[in-house]
């Protein structure tokens, strides 16, 4: 490593073990770059995503299953009403923060409401992680939670649906 010119036209001292480390850094949490400033210091280490090599793989939250198709009804019968999306039901407990959906209180343990499980209002039906502050996302009325529309451990933006209570 050569000594830059800083700006005020001496060279640059630069420390090739917070480098070393630095890029270690990178390798272990996956990033792409890392910038450290000390003063006028300014250190920036950055990786090259190249063709041959796979990009970082970032979580993604997954699409809703598209709704099955209804057959038609047979001549003579009744039509049955479609059934109204998830984010459409008035059951629905939406998210109302973005960050990291946890369905039980710890690894292990038993979801707080699993299909089927009759909820009281007030309820905590799962925990969504913002900031490192566990919210406990509660069930607005009495009811049945009738769908999970969210895994343990995923992603969800505001306003996501993530349970449906009947």
């Amino acid at each position: 490593m050569s000594d830059a010119p800083a700006g005020n036209g001496a060279p640059m001292q630069i420390d090739a073990g917070l480098v070393r480390q630095l890029a270690e850094l990178l390798d272990t949490t996956r990033l792409t770059e890392v910038e450290v400033q000390d003063g006028d210091r300014r250190i920036r280490v950055a990786r090259t995503v190249s063709m041959a090599a796979p990009a970082p793989a970032y979580a993604v939250a997954p699409a809703p299953p598209p709704a099955a198709a209804l057959a038609p009804p047979p001549a003579g019968s009744i039509a049955q009403p479609a059934l109204a999306a998830p984010s459409e039901h008035p059951g629905t407990v939406k998210s109302p923060m973005v960050g990291t959906v946890y369905l039980a209180s710890e690894p292990g343990a038993a979801p707080f409401a699993a299909i089927g499980a009759q909820v009281s209002p007030g309820e905590t039906l799962l925990i969504v992680e913002a900031m490192k502050v566990m919210n406990p996302i509660v069930a607005p009325r009495a009811g049945r939670v009738t769908q999970v529309l969210v895994e343990n451990g995923q992603p969800v933006e505001f306003d996501q649906p993530l349970v449906v209570v009947e």
